[in-house]
């Protein structure tokens, strides 16, 4: 087996990490209210979009060599609806998700990229599956920074690099 594999899934879960630090490090700079706020009726708040990515990666990630990505038991239209779910309640429905992403990754050996699974009935290589992940994770992590830029303006703290800064000084 190649050693690309075995680094793949290393620089894959360290992108996983990066995701949910950087999300996180959002959503410590806004209050309850803050996360559920939305722009408008038809646009997702910070709270659907945890609704959503957990209800993803509880799908996803469960049985995820042998059974479908979606589940029958997922409501996804569900995970779009405004919702009273505390802080607290949507910490932990973000943490469920992760967890299971994280050890689900971290357990696959470098030769299961090349199995085939099914995501919504259609057959593609493990090493697919986790790439259609980064980019929806990494979608809806610019959403969810871009919502609390929104919401705090100037008092938002940038989480990568500043502007006016030169990187290769």
């Amino acid at each position: 087996m190649n050693s690309f594999e075995k680094e793949y899934l290393t620089v894959a879960i360290q992108q996983f990490r990066h995701f949910k630090q950087r999300a996180e490090k959002g959503m410590k700079q806004l209050s309850e209210e803050e996360i559920h706020w939305k722009p408008s009726e038809e646009s997702n708040s910070i709270a659907i979009i945890i609704k959503h990515l957990s209800g993803n990666m509880n799908s996803r990630w469960v049985d995820f060599l042998t059974t479908d990505g979606e589940k029958p038991s997922r409501n996804r239209d569900l995970e779009f609806e405004t919702g009273h779910e505390t802080l607290e309640e949507l910490l932990e429905m973000w943490e469920s998700g992760w967890g299971l992403l994280f050890r689900t990754v971290e357990n696959l050996e470098p030769s299961d990229l090349h199995n085939t699974i099914t995501l919504r009935g259609q057959p593609v290589s493990v090493f697919q599956a986790i790439q259609t992940e980064v980019a929806h994770i990494s979608y809806h992590l610019g959403q969810i920074l871009y919502i609390g830029k929104q919401i705090k303006d100037k008092d938002w703290t940038i989480l990568s690099i500043p502007k006016n800064i030169n990187p290769t000084n």
